[in-house]
């Protein structure tokens, strides 16, 4: 794997600069484009010394959290691997099958672009140092254990999320093969506001259905210690086993059915329908 993720990587910096131009124009326009949706809540936190029951210092550690989750899902899947409708919707799965290695390993290493996903993973490190800094929080190992096992947490959440919906792909290739960008968009959308205030069912259906609330939000609570909870921060872990054994049952029935219906997209001169 770690042979895997050293040639992707490489492969990923030829193709960010492959020429002078190319590279700067990518650079400046991602980097413009992700500081740029972060600043609307700075400002609305700015203007009104914070938003509820959070700080401004608190509103950067929550912002700072979700954005560094967002860069490593594009760090780690990118090329389609968290648009998963995408490859299988266009038949491009069979080019993952006849790899002689197991799927599981080409999903984890094929879509690792450390250059590509910088200008996101980078703007949300500052946010996170300034936030954690001003905020009332007693840094310790402990504290940096249970911070990186919600993050990975909160990406597991992110991916099964996308996987979950993406299978829809297997079934109905023509009709959800974009399926995946319209799931990406809710979750980057939203993932970064609080959710105090907005009623019961509201929070658990972000919780859930559509569950942004595990992003940024509720880790959050639990770090900065605004959920009281002891427990708090083995929430949003277990919920990444209940997200990921979620994904694999219905990723696992998608694969069934491909097993047996093979690519619909695929004509028997090879051409894609």
């Amino acid at each position: 794997m770690f042979r895997l993720w050293t040639l992707y990587a490489k492969m990923d910096l030829l193709w960010i600069t492959r020429d002078v131009k190319s590279f700067f124009a990518w650079g400046f326009s991602d980097s413009l484009m992700n500081v740029s949706s972060i600043f609307g809540l700075l400002l609305l936190a700015e203007r009104f010394a914070g938003i509820g029951v959070w700080s401004k210092a608190q509103v950067a550690f929550m912002l700072g959290y979700a954005v560094i989750n967002r860069g490593l899902l594009e760090v780690f899947f990118s090329y389609n691997i968290a648009f998963i409708s995408r490859r299988i919707g266009r038949g491009q799965l069979d080019h993952v099958l006849i790899q002689p290695q197991p799927i599981w390993v080409t999903f984890v290493t094929e879509g690792f672009s450390p250059i590509f996903g910088s200008t996101t993973l980078l703007p949300g490190i500052p946010l996170l140092i300034w936030g954690a800094m001003h905020s009332s929080i007693h840094i310790s190992i402990a504290w940096l254990f249970f911070f990186f096992l919600n993050q990975i947490a909160s990406l597991i959440i992110s991916l099964s999320f996308q996987f979950v919906w993406g299978s829809l792909a297997f079934w109905a290739p023509r009709a959800a093969e974009e399926i995946n960008s319209s799931t990406m968009v809710m979750l980057r959308t939203l993932q970064s506001y609080p959710l105090e205030g907005m009623g019961r069912a509201l929070t658990f259906s972000l919780m859930t259905i559509l569950p942004i609330g595990f992003m940024g939000w509720y880790p959050c609570r639990a770090l900065l210690g605004i959920e009281k909870s002891p427990t708090a921060v083995w929430v949003t872990p277990l919920a990444s086993s209940v997200a990921l054994a979620l994904m694999l049952f219905v990723f696992g029935k998608g694969m069934q059915h491909y097993g047996r219906a093979g690519s619909q997209r695929y004509t028997s001169q090879g051409h894609r329908s």
